[in-house]
């Protein structure tokens, strides 16, 4: 039997690397984002090139009760989440006090709020069937504090958390939860915080379609936490041994490297 994966914030990035990887492995699709042209565009590409189905929902998951919604059309549709994997999100890069409330509110909506929700939602069904995968877009961000990127590191390290342990708790109903923490990527989010493609933090880093075929094995083999790349793993290993305040510093001077004006 065919599986179905829900993807969001498929339309670019990661996101949409992503839906080519599991279109190719066979599973039906289930795509959101806000641009619908965009996914339009995805849904006819995967489909003519893959014997898959593709359902699209172009909708705003930073928005209140955006999950509802969204779950909603998903069961009126009579349709089934064998993996769920969240990875819609954004960030801010600027000083906290330089942002505005909404635009934090959005944030933290999006990238915990939603992401709890369809978790909520979709999981008592995963639990039913017996097996189901959720797979959690969080980054090695979350790994400490992270001046002029401070509340999008608080929400990561949330998205780890609230990971590990849903997936502790799940380890006997044969639902599997993935936290995946990815450092630097080449993706439209980096660009539209402020940097640029090919310079700084983001510099020889790897691309989504990297990333994409990252999460896919990380799913498979059934991992709790996934550290993309050799480097952010040595990295977030030796950060146990050293001073939060030092930590800080060099989160700051790194996040910040030629960081477009």
């Amino acid at each position: 039997m065919t599986k179905t994966a829900l993807i969001t914030g498929a339309s670019s990035g990661i996101g949409k690397e992503t839906t080519y990887v599991y279109a190719q492995k066979g599973y039906d699709l289930i795509l959101v984002a806000r641009r619908f042209d965009n996914l339009m565009t995805i849904k006819e590409e995967i489909e003519s090139n893959n014997d898959v189905t593709v359902f699209i929902v172009d909708m705003d998951l930073s928005e209140l009760n955006s999950a509802e919604k969204l779950f909603k059309k998903i069961d009126d549709a009579n349709l089934k989440i064998d993996v769920l994997i969240n990875n819609a999100g954004f960030g801010i890069y600027k000083k906290f006090e330089d942002s505005t409330i909404e635009k934090e509110e959005q944030m933290l909506l999006l990238n915990m709020v939603t992401l709890t929700k369809l978790t909520k939602l979709i999981l008592p069904q995963m639990i039913k069937r017996g097996y189901g995968n959720i797979v959690n877009i969080a980054s090695t961000a979350a790994f400490q504090p992270v001046p002029t990127l401070a509340t999008y590191a608080a929400t990561k390290a949330y998205v780890m958390s609230f990971s590990e342990a849903i997936a502790f708790e799940l380890k006997d109903k044969n639902v599997f939860v993935t936290a995946i923490c990815p450092g630097a990527t080449k993706s439209d989010f980096g660009v539209s915080a402020g940097y640029e493609e090919n310079s700084g933090v983001f510099k020889g880093k790897p691309t989504s379609k990297d990333l994409a075929q990252f999460i896919y094995k990380s799913m498979v083999a059934k991992k709790t936490n996934a550290i993309h790349g050799f480097t952010n793993n040595f990295l977030t290993f030796t950060s146990r041994f050293a001073p939060r305040k030092i930590l800080t510093f060099i989160a700051y001077k790194m996040m910040n490297k030629n960081k477009r004006k």
